[in-house]
């Protein structure tokens, strides 16, 4: 009698999920989100900032998944993502795209309770941004599809902000341009090193349309905005002048960076590497000192 062999559909493990919602990204989103929450004029309940956090996170976290659901198709067909969830086949793609749409929900609802219906409304906005709007749309249309898209990464400190009872305004307007200013150098130096990846799925980044040097033209002038921009906090009395001395040297090191880039040849993928992964460093200590710098405030001010 012949052994008949059955197989059952991959039941997504906890681990498969929460790698769906692409935590490392989830981890800045949180980091940013504090120091808009930091900066703020407004003191909000710690155990309510806390909660706030939690659900921006997890607001990133769903459109991570919704990003993961539509993109499984050409995920699969890049050396970056091949191993993510989606086409390793550990989770089904309605089970992603139904947590990233009940953790959507449930997101926006608990910090409309612990944040404000402000920054509720704008992480509903960002979750629309991100998951639809350039995941769906500009991501396969144009080559300005993380210029555009860049801003939903941008919003996470505007709703720590907004969370912690702040007013729109100037202030958290510039916490917004250090990020969408630093998102385009940032994407476009790894878009370098990963061309072959983008040509071959279709994806129309800056370099697969345009070319190598006018892609290195582009990150040296948003390097030169991300220099400025990163030190105007101080320039409006968001931070102090230790802070802008730290800007200055990190935005002065983006600009060497991105001028290597500039003069490097196309073959060298390790010049744009060393930038990719400055940028990162950058913006992580860029938001620490101006986190550090409200935090410390009170005291060396004498309040």
């Amino acid at each position: 009698m012949a052994q008949v062999i059955t197989t059952q559909p991959h039941l997504a493990s906890p681990g498969d999920l929460f790698a769906l919602m692409k935590p490392r990204v989830m981890s800045l989103v949180i980091f940013t989100a504090l120091v808009g929450m930091l900066v703020s004029p407004m003191d909000a309940h710690p155990i309510l900032m806390i909660i706030s956090l939690l659900a921006i996170a997890a607001g990133a976290g769903a459109s991570g998944a919704i990003n993961q659901w539509y993109d499984r198709d050409i995920d699969a067909q890049m050396e970056r993502t091949a191993n993510r969830p989606l086409p390793q086949g550990l989770v089904q793609p309605d089970e992603a795209l139904s947590l990233g749409l009940i953790i959507s929900v449930l997101s926006v609802l608990v910090l409309y309770f612990t944040g404000g219906a402000s920054a509720a409304a704008m992480l509903a906005f960002t979750i629309f941004f991100y998951g639809f709007i350039y995941t769906v749309w500009l991501k396969r249309s144009t080559t300005q599809n993380i210029v555009i898209g860049g801003a939903a990464g941008a919003f996470p400190p505007v709703i720590g902000w907004l969370a912690a009872g702040g007013d729109f305004g100037l202030a958290p307007a510039i916490l917004f341009l250090i990020i969408f200013a630093w998102t385009p150098p940032h994407f476009w130096a790894l878009a370098l090193v990963r061309n072959d990846d983008y040509t071959r799925v279709g994806v129309p980044m800056f370099p697969v349309i345009h070319g190598f040097k006018a892609t290195k033209n582009q990150i040296f002038i948003y390097a030169l905005i991300v220099a400025v921009a990163g030190m105007i906090p101080t320039l409006i009395g968001l931070s102090s002048y230790a802070y802008m001395a730290l800007s200055a040297v990190l935005g002065l090191r983006f600009v060497m960076l991105s001028w290597a880039v500039w003069r490097s040849d196309d073959a060298d993928l390790q010049t744009p590497m060393v930038l990719f992964r400055f940028s990162i460093l950058y913006l992580f200590l860029i938001f620490l000192g101006l986190g550090l710098d409200a935090a410390i405030a009170p005291f060396w001010m004498g309040t």
